[in-house]
């Protein structure tokens, strides 16, 4: 029902962030670019489960925005962004303390957003992004200490094994709050993407059935007006 509701209010959000003649709105032409930088909060969803710690790794890239018109109290535009995200999962056994095993994942990373704002044209304003995502494996790397061969019930079958799939793609949303000023716009967002794909097989023949990444990002994005 979740992930229903975040497509649901993708498309709708998708369609007020194009411009249209048949709408009642004041167009708008703005148009900014800029940067952001932020933090990601890791897991993969694993099916056998793997148990996990939340993985910190970074986030950040270049931003272009396109306002396109404010209909009643809503200012409706779209947002394209190119980031370097790092994924991965962080093993945790809190029986076994000595095992440990991280996986470091680089991405190239294209989300497509839907804005949607409230507030002050100068001032601040409360916003939400959703939309779909997609992504580049680039390259990994790992960790391990511990002799896990003494510990035979626990899934190790993820350790050894490459990535099999590396076009990632899924859905995205946040909100946060922006302050615009004569010196650009300053955005701090909080942002959830939900992987509908598998960076391993997950046929039957396969073992495992799911491994999809789950991302909470939290960011600052700094934004100037090319065209007001």
């Amino acid at each position: 029902m979740k992930l229903k509701t975040i497509i649901g209010t993708a498309l709708l959000a998708g369609t007020c962030a194009l411009p249209a003649s048949a709408q009642i709105g004041e167009q708008r032409h703005n148009f900014s670019v800029g940067i952001n930088g932020g933090i990601n909060l890791n897991c993969v969803s694993f099916s056998p489960r793997v148990r996990q710690n939340n993985l910190m790794g970074i986030n950040g890239g270049v931003t272009a925005r396109y306002i396109s018109e404010k209909y009643f109290s809503m200012i409706c535009g779209a947002q394209i962004e190119l980031n370097f995200s790092q994924h991965g999962w962080d093993e945790f056994y809190e029986d076994y303390p000595e095992l440990q095993y991280t996986r470091k994942m680089n991405y190239l990373e294209i989300p497509f957003l839907a804005h949607l704002a409230f507030g002050k044209d100068r001032g601040l304003q409360f916003f939400v992004h959703a939309g779909p995502q997609i992504g580049f494996f680039l390259g990994d790397s790992y960790t391990i200490s511990g002799d896990w061969d003494n510990y035979p019930g626990l899934t190790v079958e993820q350790h050894d094994k490459a990535v099999d799939n590396r076009f990632d793609y899924g859905i995205t949303g946040g909100a946060g709050v922006e302050l615009r000023t004569k010196a650009g716009n300053f955005l701090v967002e909080g942002r959830y993407y939900y992987a509908l794909s598998d960076f391993y097989n997950s046929t039957k023949k396969d073992y495992f059935s799911r491994s999809a990444h789950g991302v909470i990002t939290a960011k600052i994005t700094y934004l100037f007006d090319l065209r007001k």
